[in-house]
């Protein structure tokens, strides 16, 4: 089969088991750590103090990142405000959803879609969906770590930009399968390495510090692993810690990544190694 049993490193958390099975469908040798869980900031006061400015008319636009970011935002809101109140609130500004998570939430709230950013959803393909409005007064629901690109180029094209932050990307409670990955990796174990959001590549590389085995994890990304990543924001992290990205799937979802990078995999290890 297209993996013909190499073994794959998946750094993939909610979504776990079915990574796996993708990869032994493809004749795989799946090797899961999870990397990261959400963890709710444990102070919101900057979330309300927006809502406030929200009610009062203050912004003309709200860009939403996530659906879970929307969703969660939507859910701490109500703890304070009447139920339905953010809702209100989006109906009467432009909104704009990075892709289907973030349009799908706000469609469960009855909140209309002023404009959605096109595949592969990257900060840059939103500012170009959003390029000629006049709206200045930005609120920017964030996801994680923050979009600095994003915050910047909207400040430089005269907006007041105000990032919303409700939850942030934290490790894993257990790191062990993550320490284990990072070892493994470290000393040669892996083939593919399979990225499926941006934040994975930091902490994993934050794992092999402490491992004390970065330079060797990095060493084996560059040279020897072929490094799979499910899109251009994923890539744009790999690039910034000097990781080579070997092949993305035409669609950003993981049922491509993995059957795409079965499908070349010799090919791919070929040039990775030649």
């Amino acid at each position: 089969m297209a993996f013909d049993g190499h073994r794959v490193l998946a750094l993939e958390s909610r979504r776990a088991n079915e990574i796996a099975a993708l990869i032994r469908n493809q004749g795989g040798d799946p090797f899961v750590a999870p990397s990261m869980r959400e963890a709710p900031l444990e102070e919101n006061a900057a979330a309300f103090d927006f809502a406030e400015k929200l009610f009062a008319g203050r912004f003309d636009m709200m860009i939403l990142l996530t659906g879970v970011g929307t969703r969660a935002l939507n859910k701490l809101l109500a703890s304070r405000y009447e139920e339905g109140r953010f809702a209100d609130a989006l109906r009467k500004i432009t909104t704009v959803a990075r892709g289907p998570k973030p349009v799908a939430a706000l469609r469960e709230m009855s909140v209309p879609v002023t404009v959605t950013v096109p595949e592969p959803n990257t900060w840059r393909e939103l500012l170009a969906a959003i390029d000629g409005r006049t709206e200045k007064r930005i609120a920017v629901q964030e996801y994680g770590r923050s979009n600095t690109d994003l915050l910047d180029a909207l400040s430089a094209r005269g907006a007041e930009v105000t990032p919303v932050r409700v939850y942030q990307w934290a490790l894993p409670e257990d790191t062990r399968p993550l320490r284990e990955a990072a070892r493994t990796l470290a000393a040669g174990g892996f083939d593919f390495a399979l990225f499926t959001t941006s934040i994975q590549a930091p902490h994993l590389l934050e794992i092999a510090a402490e491992e004390g085995v970065e330079a060797e994890v990095l060493g084996q990304l560059r040279t020897r692993v072929v490094v799979a990543s499910i899109g251009p924001t994923c890539s744009e992290m790999l690039d910034e810690h000097g990781i080579p990205t070997d092949i993305a799937p035409t669609h950003p979802k993981m049922g491509f990544l993995v059957k795409e990078t079965a499908e070349q995999a010799e090919a791919l290890l070929g040039r990775k190694r030649g």
